[in-house]
């Protein structure tokens, strides 16, 4: 019996249209994966190692090479060892941007990788989502990195909206304070901190009693200073560099105005520190989304596993650095980074990568540290610490009320 032509023809075509299907999914399949090879994961990063925010580029980025050295010496993720192409921007959001452009265009770096600050995150962000390129880690708590959710970024630390929420609480209902003020770098990441203030002073049916700014990359502050004091603020909200920072309360100082100075993380507290000096009379508080740097119980503290870890491995990769709030930071970015790459397998992709991500689940930190993503979910750690200066260094505050003592009987 013959076969009827049409069915010939038919078979004839199925034939040929799975072998091309076959041939799409293999070249899908055998295609490379920018930045990895058989025993190399490289990683592109971003961030400011000189200039006025040097410090909190070279502290996060010694604090995840930290873990990825102890990695590597255990023989990688999966047979990769891991590598961090780290570039100088100076906290510029156009180099940053021509940073993020080779990184992509010469297809050499797997993801993008504790990137510093919010002006220059934000100027790199259109190109994560044109080319689907996960970007872990980032030393900024700005909102546009977590609402609307990327696919492709993952935070790890608390925003800053968190940040100056939980200050304004303490300000409000432990200090009885009513009138607050906020001095902010003018750019994006000053926006951003002003934003989240205003929103938890609104909480309380109020808002700024004055808003005082500065231009990113210099410490031109007596305008903003001067508008502040005027106010008579009780409290000043800090959304700045340490440089700018410290030169506010320096001159509020020789002006006699002596308000309660708070600022977010991002300021770097073991610079501030420093630059602020260990006799200077000011009540300066700074909120952290990290625990301290310790790796032995200090101030009512225990010693966290992840700060433990951090310390210790930081003594023994960079023997002359000191343990910081942001390296712990970067220390932990790379946990992270690390605990993605072992989920995704060794088949590695970047969207097998970004599957893995979303699959972490009450992954432990440390005690009362754990992260969880989804796929509506990028947001990692929430909790806020806070440190008040004292005697040049920031450290551990929680006696809300005993200060508050102490200011009334001033």
């Amino acid at each position: 019996m013959r076969t009827p032509f049409w069915i010939c023809i038919f078979t004839c075509l199925t034939l040929v249209l799975a072998a091309c299907d076959t041939a799409d999914e293999s070249s899908i399949t055998d295609s490379p994966t920018p930045g990895v090879t058989d025993n190399l994961i490289t990683l592109g990063s971003s961030l400011a190692l000189t200039g006025h925010a040097g410090y909190l580029g070279t502290q996060t980025l010694r604090g995840a090479q930290a873990y990825l050295h102890h990695i590597n010496e255990q023989g990688g993720v999966h047979g990769r060892k891991i590598r961090v192409d780290a570039v100088d921007d100076s906290y510029d959001p156009p180099q940053c941007l021509a940073n993020t452009q080779r990184f992509i265009i010469d297809n050499n770096v797997f993801a993008l990788f504790c990137y510093v600050g919010t002006p220059t995150t934000l100027k790199a962000l259109p190109l994560v989502e044109e080319a689907h390129i996960p970007l872990v880690g980032m030393f900024t708590g700005a909102n546009a990195l977590r609402q609307p959710v990327n696919r492709y970024v993952v935070n790890i630390r608390a925003s800053y909206y968190q940040e100056t929420m939980a200050a304004v609480s303490h300000m409000v209902n432990d200090l009885g304070l009513q009138k607050i003020a906020v001095f902010y770098q003018f750019d994006a990441y000053g926006f951003d901190g002003l934003i989240g203030t205003e929103l938890a002073l609104k909480k309380y049916e109020l808002e700024p009693v004055a808003r005082g700014s500065y231009i990113r990359g210099t410490q031109d502050v007596q305008e903003g200073l001067e508008k502040i004091r005027k106010s008579n603020a009780e409290a000043v909200v800090m959304i700045g560099t340490y440089g700018a920072c410290a030169q506010f309360i320096e001159l509020a100082e020789q002006q006699e105005f002596n308000p309660i100075f708070y600022t977010v993380s991002f300021v770097g507290a073991e610079e501030l520190a420093r630059r602020v000096g260990m006799n200077s009379p000011a009540h300066v508080f700074m909120s952290q989304v990290v625990p301290p740097p310790i790796d032995t119980p200090t101030d009512g503290y225990s010693a966290n596993d992840s700060a433990s870890d951090y310390v210790r491995l930081l003594k023994r990769y960079f023997p002359d650095d000191t343990p910081s709030f942001i390296g712990l930071e970067g220390f932990l970015n790379a946990k992270i980074m690390v605990e993605g790459l072992r989920i995704a397998g060794r088949n590695l992709t970047r969207e097998r990568f970004i599957n893995a991500i979303e699959s972490i689940h009450d992954f432990k930190l440390g005690p009362g540290m754990s992260i969880t993503y989804g796929p509506a979910d990028r947001q990692g750690l929430e909790a806020i610490h806070f440190t008040k200066l004292h005697q040049g260094h920031f450290v551990p505050f929680s006696n809300w009320s005993g200060f508050n003592e102490e200011l009334r009987s001033l």
